[in-house]
């Protein structure tokens, strides 16, 4: 079946079956029951309006806030010329002549599109002059590539694969003393002898006082806040990052987390399940606008006005993880950051933007950012964070 084809010809089934195909290669939970959906869909509102037939494919293929903007670049790419797809492949497959541009395209996109596997053409382990080790589905070279990749860069395989390897990565929260005490036995770096513990064990022992029984502080992790950005220039971020830090702050003491995008959305409820997989189904339901505008200043007075009781003292350590590309007011956002500065112990922004060499906050919103946070950590890519573990013990060893 050709990938792409005429409406005209009596290929409009074929092609969206085909469609729903790169939609399933792209990442987007698309099955067979909504392909038959979305060939009726198309039969209903007719293809005589592009814009038509586009909105009514989506409402019956796209489950997920995420993969709208996905299903909308394929849908311009697979419907707009019968010749598109062997244009698009004669760019990317590495045989054809001259110099293809660089694809604008997103990576789940471009590997939607790509060329399907010849059938009839054996796979790599039937050939006799290439040996292939696979451990966990790619090679050691793969393995080091998608370790120091972008986020950004993934192909829908890649990024699940990549999702997977992050869950993996432990973040230890930087933990201090409290008043409380415990039983620290015969020493202790801060003991402090338990006097009322040593009469008791002189008067068992007919005054001799055998055992010295010492007092330390317990300790405990500090309190997370988690402030996560959703907008369209963090879309591939978003969701790798929650499922990280789902899986790695799961033996935290509290964690509140929230997204923020043209508004707040509380995700703390959706971060008691244990399975980061349904954390990401109910994270996904709860936020309703996800990929739009980011307006930072506006979602902290919203935090400050409802959830400030989410602030413990001055002991929260509060992440802000966004690339700074704030839409909303500077003066209301620097109000609000001062704020939250005075009812945190640290503000960290992790910042998936220092992926670029010599990137300077320039954009108003990042300025601002810039300016209240006590330091600026880099989660573009698994070795980013690798590192930002050790980054947090030595920030808390440095402040107060």
């Amino acid at each position: 079946m050709q990938q792409l084809g005429d409406a005209r010809t009596g290929k409009l089934a074929g092609n969206i079956a085909a469609f729903g195909r790169a939609l399933r290669r792209a990442g987007v939970r698309t099955d067979a029951a909504r392909i038959a959906l979305a060939e009726e869909a198309a039969t209903l509102v007719g293809v005589e309006r592009r814009i038509d037939l586009s909105a009514a494919l989506e409402a019956v293929m796209v489950s997920r806030e995420q993969d709208r903007l996905v299903f909308r670049e394929l849908f311009d790419a697979w419907f707009r010329d019968p010749e598109l797809a062997n244009k698009l492949l004669a760019q990317m497959l590495p045989s054809a002549e001259g110099k293809a541009e660089p694809s604008k395209r997103r990576p789940r996109v471009r590997e939607a599109l790509a060329a399907p596997r010849d059938p009839h053409k054996p796979p790599l382990a039937a050939l006799p002059d290439k040996e292939v080790e696979f451990d966990a589905a790619m090679t050691a070279s793969d393995r080091q590539r998608l370790h120091h990749a972008d986020f950004n860069a993934l192909g829908a395989a890649e990024y699940r694969l990549v999702e997977r390897l992050a869950r993996d990565i432990s973040l230890p929260v930087p933990r201090l003393p409290t008043r409380r005490l415990r039983p620290a036995g015969e020493s202790g770096r801060h003991a402090r002898m338990h006097w009322p513990g040593v009469l008791h064990e002189a008067a068992r022992t007919g005054g001799e006082m055998l055992r010295l029984p010492r007092l330390a502080r317990r300790e405990q992790p500090l309190p997370l806040l988690v402030l996560v950005d959703v907008s369209g220039s963090m879309e591939r971020y978003a969701r790798l990052l929650l499922a990280f830090l789902h899986a790695a702050t799961r033996r935290a003491g509290r964690r509140d987390v929230f997204a923020f995008g043209t508004g707040l959305t509380d995700l703390t409820p959706a971060f008691r399940l244990a399975d980061t997989d349904d954390m990401l189904a109910a994270a996904s339901l709860a936020i309703d606008d996800f990929a739009g505008g980011t307006r930072l200043g506006s979602s902290l007075a919203e935090l400050r006005q409802r959830h400030a009781r989410r602030l413990i003292g001055r002991r929260t350590l509060v992440l802000v993880i966004s690339d700074g590309l704030d839409t909303g007011e500077p003066a209301q956002l620097a109000q609000e950051l001062q704020w939250l500065k005075r009812h945190s112990r640290r503000l960290l922004w992790l910042n998936p933007l220092l992926r670029f060499e010599g990137y300077a906050p320039l954009a108003r919103g990042a300025g601002v950012l810039h300016r209240h946070a006590d330091a600026m950590l880099a989660v573009h890519n698994l070795s980013a964070l690798e590192q930002l573990a050790a980054s947090l013990a030595a920030l808390m060893r440095s402040g107060r």
